[in-house]
């Protein structure tokens, strides 16, 4: 099968992509400074959030953000902190034409990473919205995990849409959360972490 040649050992049952949301999720929104159209120039990370990504690329795993956003936000937080080029697409809704939980937004990174629908169980979204990242990614199949660090968003479900697969409080959390997905061990480089 070509997908399989295409993501490698990564096929059968394991995880095979990461999606992630940006504010709250890598990046801290309080720390944004922005210029006067609202464009993000540069934010502070989540503590452990470089080291996990650079983790989870060394790990084999396709990664996109799926944001909404304003085009160069995603692109200025990245490259502040050298992880663009960790990010194998970026879908940005003012880009795509496309807000979350629509999945337009989610579909277009699926199929730019070459994800076919039959492998979207495969796939994890981590995002801090109930309502935008759980829900969208819940509709489509994919692995939701709720990373509820803060208390900026609503972390109690109202529907059944909203109901997380998972949920993580913090990157140390959420990387032995997916180290688990496939067994791997987390990577002892990664130490020390903060753990809240």
């Amino acid at each position: 099968m070509s997908t399989c040649r295409s993501y490698g050992e990564r096929c059968g049952a394991r995880r095979i992509a990461l999606l992630f949301d940006l504010g709250d999720t890598l990046m801290i929104e309080e720390s944004e400074v922005k210029d006067a159209e609202g464009t993000t120039l540069r934010a502070d990370l989540l503590p452990g959030a470089a080291e996990a990504l650079r983790w989870f690329k060394e790990q084999g795993y396709a990664l996109a953000l799926v944001a909404d956003a304003r085009p160069d936000t995603p692109v200025n937080v990245l490259r502040q902190h050298g992880l663009y080029e960790h990010f194998d697409y970026l879908a940005i809704s003012e880009i795509i034409g496309a807000e979350k939980p629509e999945p337009l937004i989610f579909q277009t990174a699926l199929k730019a990473l070459r994800i076919p629908e039959d492998d979207y169980g495969r796939v994890a979204m981590v995002g801090n919205n109930l309502e935008r990242d759980i829900v969208g990614a819940n509709r489509l199949g994919l692995i939701s995990i709720f990373f509820h660090w803060n208390d900026r968003r609503r972390s109690q479900p109202l529907t059944a849409e909203e109901e997380p697969r998972y949920t993580v409080s913090s990157i140390r959390e959420l990387v032995s959360l997916v180290a688990s997905f496939n067994n791997s061990k987390t990577c002892e480089a990664l130490e020390p972490w903060e753990s809240s």
